[in-house]
């Protein structure tokens, strides 16, 4: 029986050396000479260091550039709420998402329930498996995903016949 599986996993060293050329970047620029910006990755938290408003918005949009470069997708990025810390500079977290959270499987769910194929879905920790008799059900449903849920990362692996 064909199937697929819909999976939300970034390549976390593609990430790494994304964050890498942005510190780099950040170190060479002139409208960054002396300042404490910096920009910092652990496990899936990157921290943006900056002086003001000005140059954390230019470290975001350098982060949104260098990620894209290395074929990963800027949707992986939660931009938490920015914070003030020591020595009168601003901390911004962000999120690297991984998984499909459950609201987001319980949606995929029931819209390919409307779609009124004759499909299964299983929700496999966070990921779904999306299995039917036909490969062209399956083809289709990936393209209607597509559409309905452009604001996830998603991706589509492992297709079976």
């Amino acid at each position: 029986m064909p199937s697929f599986d819909i999976v939300s996993k970034p390549d976390m060293p593609s990430v790494n050396n994304a964050i890498d050329g942005v510190q780099r970047e950040i170190n060479t620029r002139y409208d960054f000479k002396g300042s404490q910006s910096k920009v910092e990755i652990n496990e899936s938290l990157i921290t943006i260091h900056a002086d003001d408003e000005l140059k954390r918005k230019q470290v975001e949009e350098l982060i949104n550039t260098h990620v894209t470069r290395q074929k990963v997708d800027a949707k992986f990025l939660s931009f938490g709420k920015i914070e003030s810390s020591s020595g009168n500079t601003i901390r911004q977290i962000v999120d690297v998402k991984t998984g499909i959270s459950k609201e987001d499987a319980q949606n995929i769910m029931k819209f390919i329930k409307t779609l009124k194929n004759k499909l299964q879905v299983q929700i496999q920790g966070d990921e779904l498996r999306v299995s039917g008799k036909k490969r062209d059900e399956l083809q289709t449903t990936i393209s209607n995903l597509k559409e309905k849920f452009d604001y996830l990362a998603l991706q589509y692996k492992n297709f079976r016949d």
